[in-house]
Order: structure tokens, then sequence, then C-alpha cells
């Protein structure tokens, strides 16, 4: 196929920084992007090649020969650029086929890492499963309920309450203790470390009985689009546990909108996703695509970075340990989770990806 067969026009205006690569390995097209991002121009990097671009850095051309032996796309994510003529940088190395074209590649760089967003996760459950994250937790949360119930007692120490303020005072007692047994229950679930029990699921099953259950509940009155790819294979999962993590999503949803506002639920298949691991070893395939949207105002930018972390909240009364178990529990499925406010007008949107079950079906963690 020719090179001025590819559509260069549609490359120009995009903000992503794309390299079309021919079959014979050459830089064939290079967007503005690209040359901005990599500060060489375009004819350069066709008379040069990934010389012009990282001299003798050979991480992009071996993850170009890398999908080229495996004959397919996949993303390597967080990695080390060192261009030839501007700073060293990090971004995600998307390299994917060309529709319609035998055997020519496309490359997208994105600055922005998933990788960083895994590396969060890895130690936010690092840290919950350590006793002493686990007790600086606890102790921050439970300081203030049992303030209350220390001055509850001393109030019901006094002779002079009458029996009105000894009811309200007892009351509020056992609601405070009440709290502090939901929060170690809630806590309970990040120290365990036992292997989930996977076995294949259909999603589309699953995403209907969170969608009923949220009608009858918290989202009732709430209109829900859903819009699902109907060829998804099963997934790898633990019914209770993915049910917990959309209930939540949804939940989180229905309360950031309020009365007027709307809720989502996608699903898609993305064939070409593959996340390479921080740790290194074979690229992860997590092609299953289920994302909760909200037209709500999303989170303040200052907590973007750090929604799946324990006790972070910007709802008032609330543990901040909701999204914290949402990730762990998508990192034991082996996925991925992510946050983003997106489209036009912005939309919150979660991002789950998940692997497809094997055909013999999964025990234990994947």
């Amino acid at each position: 196929m020719p090179m001025a067969a590819i559509p260069a026009d549609l490359l120009v205006g995009l903000a992503v920084p794309v390299i079309i690569i021919s079959p014979g390995g050459v830089i064939a097209l290079t967007n503005t992007a690209a040359e901005s991002l990599l500060n060489t121009s375009g004819p350069a990097l066709a008379e040069r090649g990934w010389e012009a671009a990282f001299g003798r850095d050979q991480t992009v051309p071996a993850l170009v020969s890398r999908a080229r032996r495996d004959d397919s796309g996949f993303a390597a994510y967080d990695v080390l650029l060192n261009p030839v003529n501007s700073r060293p940088l990090r971004a995600d190395v998307l390299i994917s086929p060309v529709t319609g074209f035998d055997d020519w590649l496309s490359i997208a760089f994105q600055t922005r890492s998933v990788a960083l967003m895994v590396d969060r996760q890895v130690q936010q459950k690092g840290a919950a499963r350590s006793a002493e994250g686990v007790a600086q937790m606890l102790a921050h949360e439970i300081k203030n309920p049992l303030s209350g119930i220390k001055g509850a007692a001393q109030l019901l120490a006094d002779a002079g309450t009458d029996a009105a303020d000894r009811r309200e005072l007892t009351d509020l007692i056992v609601t405070e203790v009440d709290r502090i047994a939901k929060l170690v229950d809630r806590m309970e679930s990040f120290t365990d470390t036992r292997p989930l029990k996977l076995r294949p699921l259909n999603i589309h099953e699953l995403l209907g009985h969170v969608r009923r259950v949220a009608e009858q509940g918290f989202a009732q009155g709430l209109p829900i689009q859903e819009r699902y790819d109907p060829s998804l294979p099963m997934v790898s999962a633990n019914r209770d546990a993915l049910v917990q993590v959309f209930i939540n999503l949804l939940k989180n949803g229905a309360e950031a909108v309020g009365k007027n506002g709307q809720l989502g639920i996608t699903t898609a298949y993305r064939p070409g996703l593959r996340v390479m691991p921080a740790e290194g070893g074979p690229a992860v395939q997590l092609p299953l695509e289920v994302r909760i949207i909200d037209n709500g105002p999303g989170l303040l930018p200052s907590l973007a970075d750090h929604v799946f972390e324990p006790f972070v909240t910007s709802k008032a009364g609330g543990s901040g340990l909701g999204l914290a178990l949402v990730a762990k529990i998508v990192a034991d499925h082996g996925g991925v989770i992510e946050y983003e406010r997106s489209g036009d007008p912005e939309q919150t949107v979660f991002r789950v990806m998940l692997p497809v079950a094997t055909e013999t079906g999964s025990e234990g963690n994947p």
C-alpha cells in the first residue's frame, strides 16, 4: 500500500502525537504534535529514522518490533523516553495496526500515564494491608466518634440529667458505636489477603442486576442510560465483589447529580489494549471496558489525583473508603480503574478495564 494512500491530512489536526510506520519499519508520516514532542521535523524523521528522534535509545524501536512480532497492538505505560532534541519525558506508548493498511502501524504518545495510577493502587493496597497503615487509618477516623461518646457518657453520669435527655444521649452513644463497628468492618476488607474466587461471568447480566438495585434504591427516579457492546466475551470475576464495585460507583454518581441528573453505563471491547506491567514481564490484555458516567460536577481538581486513596472524600460525612475499596477489588481482579472528566459538556467517568475469562474458568487470583 503506497504511503500516499494514508490520509495524512487527518493526522495533522490531532492533538495527540502520532507517527505512522511503514511495513519496512520506516517512519512514513508524523503529525505536528509528534514533531513538537520530539522537537524534530517530519522530513528529518523520515530521512534518518529513529536515530533522529532518540539517538541510540532503542526503547521505542524495541516496542515496535514487539508489536510486529506479536502481530497485534499493545500499550506500554509510563515509558521513559529520551528524545535527542528535548528533555527526557515519561509517556504512554500506544501501538496499533492501521485499519485497512496491512503491516502499517500507528504509534501514539500520551503524556498522561495509567501506569502511575496503577502504582498508586498498588501502594494503597500495600499500605492498607500493613498493620501500621490500618492502625493509622482507624486512629484517624475513630477519634471523632469516641469524643462524642465520652462527652455523652459524662453527661449521663450527671445526676441532674432528666430522662428525656438521658435517652437522647444513650441513642447518640449507640449510633456512634454502630458507626465505629461499620468502619472496622469496612477496614477488614482491606486486610483480607485471601485470593478471590473467580469464574466466567456475563458482565451485562451483572450490570443489569446492579441497575435494578440502583433503580429500587439510591437512584430511584434517575434515568440510567445503557449502551452495551453485545459481542463482549465473559469476564473473569467474583460476582459479589464486582457487584459491590459497580453499585459503589453508581451510588457515588447518584449522590453527585442530585434529583435532576443522569447516570450512564456503557461497555466496550478494546482488543488492542495491552498493559505493560511496571515490574516487567509479558503485556496483560484488559480488553473489557465498563464505564460508569454521571453529569455531576466531579471532584475538586486537588482531589482528582488522590481519588482512590483511603479517607479522600468531598462528601460531607463521607468515610473516604468506598473508592479505595473499589480500587482494591478491581486490582484483585487483575484490572485497572481510572477517573476522568471528559466530553462536552463535561461528565464524570469511571472506567474499569478487566481481563477476559479463560475457557476453563479461573479460581484464585488472575
